[in-house]
Formats: C-alpha cells, structure tokens, sequence
C-alpha cells in the first residue's frame, strides 16, 4: 500500500531549518493558477490561456495556469519531430552527414506551394540531416520536418507512430500526434506542461544540438529566413525554442533563456495574437529571473529518507535521488516549502542497489512545484523465516488497524 514519508534524522531536520523551510503533511491544491495572487508580494498573472513557468535543471514549477489542458501545439509539436531525430542521431542510427530526398509529398505539403512555414527545399533535392534540422529550428519548415520523417522511417505515419512511441518514453503522457509539423489535425494535441517537459528535455539531453534553436538565421535554395522566436532579440540570454499558430490553437510559445546561471523555460498558448505572445513569455520569464532563486535541499546521492522493508535482512532502506534536489523560491521569503517521500511499501525484499523504490515531492505555498525520482542506496537481501514471518504479522496487523479506523 501507499506510503507518504516525512524527512527523517536530526541531519535532514537540521538541514531543512537551516534553509527556513517548513516540512509537514500536505497534499497538492488542485488551483488552475499557481503563482497569480498576491501581486504587492511578488506574483503574477498572464492573458496566456495556457502557461507554465519552470527551472529547466530540476523541473521546479514557478507558475502554471491551466497547465494541463491539451490544445493544438501548433508549430510546437515539431520539438517532438526533432527529439525523434536527436535521438536517432545519439544512437548511430543515423548521422548528420545523411542525406534525404525531397518528396514531392514533401515539397507540395510543406514546401513553396502550401504557403506556409518552409525552409524552401526544391522538389526531389537531396537534403543532408544537418540541413533539415536547420529548417525545422529556425524556419519552423514544414518540408523539413515531412522529409526527416520519410527519409527516417519512410512515411510520416511510420514516423508519426515512433514520435508516440517515444513521448512515452520520456514521459509524455497524454500528448497525441497526428503529423510531424503540427499543421490542423484532430489528433495533435499537447499542453503547456508537456511541451515545457520535452523542451527540459531537449536541453539536457542534447546541449549540442540544442544550440540550433538558438541560430538567428539559416539560408536555403538562396532564400534567407530569419528565426521565427522573437525572443532571441529582446531579452537576454534568450536562446530557444518555437513559436507556434494554428487557428485551432492560437498562438504559443516554447521559450528559454539563461541569466547568472540559471535556466528557465516557458511555454504560453492560445493567444491572440503574435505581439502578445511575445509579450506574454517574455513578461514571466523577466518575473521568474527577478524574483526567484534556487534552493538546495539534498545533493545528489545524499540520503534523504528511508522507507520501509518487507521481508529483508533489515527493516528499512536509505533513499537517495540521482540529482540534486533543488525548488526555486522566490527571494523574499515568502514562500512555504513543504516535502514529503512518497513510495508504494513496504517495499519487499530484495531489493537492489539503484532500484527506483519512489519519489520526493517538494509544493511551494500548496502547488506541487517538484518531484524527483528516489532510488534505493543499497541492496537489501531476503531475510530468515523468522523475519518474514514477523513482518508478515506486523503488516496484518497493521491492516486490521487501519481497517478498524476507517469504519470509525
């Protein structure tokens, strides 16, 4: 059954005091704006219909409105074509140096003759990877992303199934693809939460090739074409994404921008218009640099908790996540951190070294702001008879208690 863990031990105790954080039983208010109230003490609103406002190195929310609502990602989804690709690329299946024919699928759909976004590859050229992924970055082309999916997997449905595939994966959840370009289909649908997620992603995974999204410029078939995200001109350290429209959807953005070391991305959708748009990400993310800092609250590997054992050589096993876990909070205090370790327990024994065992949940005044996956940090091996005998006792009483205080 379901174990919720407050920190344990006077170092985790002391540690947590000493950043003035409070660590109680709380669960996550189900607010559709987070970080909207309160103006005279730091918080913000946005027009976006949609937003969200995270610190792309541990994934700490710092506002959300609506986060979860899936709507047309429009140009957007093309992250996704490019994942697809980076990841092909950091495999071997693929290199840079390829080269893919432009179809006439391709050309006619994407290409000059639809009128919209397109690198202007010529019908039946031949394109190297490294090309076309120019094309998708800074001309948001829609011929780009129809090639590397024809050239890759032979079709764009083919693709289409690899791009669902892979969102699961990296943890997508609910995001579905009905093309590679995010040009009108029922089936494209996204929210700001999981494009914010794929854009962290992409970042940390390939730092290399995410360095495209930043170019100001790219030229093809003499046709020169500026990048698309306006962000890239007026705030500093901007150096991402994609914008987006459809008319089903709206206009969007997936930004990002660095300053004094720290990252954050946003992701606004379903506006008006592209001037708000512009103004609309470039508005939280100038908040977000402002008024929030990085909080420390375990390294990576350090020992935040235990959980328990069923069945082992031992009663309980230490937890530690792989990455440091850290929560932006904003820098005048105001803010209240509440924690909490949250696994599926006993656990049952064995249990290896590196095993996922649960995950460490960080809310920022009520609004879960962080989870981080926790990993067990040594093998715990099977106990005697007696052992499982006893905590097999242990745990059938431990039932018929609960059972008794919930008929109460």
């Amino acid at each position: 059954m379901p174990h919720v863990a407050a920190w344990l031990g006077r170092v985790c105790a002391g540690l947590l005091v000493a950043a003035g954080l409070i660590v109680a039983p709380v669960y996550a208010a189900n607010h559709s704006v987070q970080g909207a109230v309160k103006k005279e003490e730091g918080g913000i609103d946005t027009d976006a219909p949609t937003a969200i406002l995270i610190e792309a190195k541990t994934g700490s929310v710092l506002f959300e409105k609506n986060a979860d609502e899936l709507r047309a990602p429009s140009s957007m989804m093309k992250l996704m074509t490019a994942e697809v690709i980076f990841h092909a690329l950091a495999k071997g299946e693929i290199k840079l140096t390829d080269e893919y024919r432009i179809s006439e699928n391709a050309w006619r759909r994407g290409g000059a003759p639809s009128g919209g976004s397109t690198m202007f590859a010529a019908i039946h050229s031949i394109v190297s990877v490294d090309d076309l992924l120019h094309g998708l970055a800074i001309q948001s082309g829609n011929d780009s992303c129809i090639a590397l999916a024809e050239g890759y997997a032979g079709s764009e449905s083919a693709f289409v199934a690899k791009m669902q595939a892979r969102a699961r994966e990296i943890g997508l959840a609910r995001s579905t693809f009905g093309n590679t370009n995010g040009l009108p289909d029922p089936d494209n649908k996204m929210s700001v939460r999981e494009l914010g997620h794929l854009a962290r992603h992409l970042i940390l995974t390939y730092p290399d090739l995410y360095k495209l999204f930043g170019e100001r410029e790219f030229t093809w078939n003499k046709i020169r074409q500026q990048n698309r995200n306006p962000l890239l001109a007026s705030l500093d350290g901007a150096d991402g994404l994609k914008t987006g429209y459809t008319k089903e959807g709206g206009f969007g953005m997936v930004g990002s921008a660095v300053q004094n070391g720290t990252r954050l991305v946003v992701v606004v959708n379903g506006l008006s218009d592209a001037a708000d748009r512009a103004a609309a990400a470039k508005r939280l993310l100038e908040w977000g640099f402002k008024n929030f800092e990085t909080r420390t609250l375990f390294e990576a590997n350090q020992t935040v908790g235990y959980g328990k054992v069923f069945g082992g050589d031992t009663g309980r096993i230490a937890l530690h996540a792989n990455e440091p876990v850290g929560v932006m909070v904003q820098r005048n205090g105001s803010d209240k951190i509440n924690a909490r370790i949250i696994y599926k327990g006993p656990v049952r024994a064995p249990v290896q070294s590196g095993d996922r065992i649960g995950a460490i949940k960080v809310w920022r005044n009520g609004n879960l702001a962080l989870e981080v996956p926790l990993y067990a940090s040594e093998s715990v091996g099977t106990g005697s008879l007696t052992q499982r005998a006893f905590d097999g006792a242990s745990e059938l009483a431990i039932g018929l208690l609960r059972s008794g205080i919930e008929k109460l």
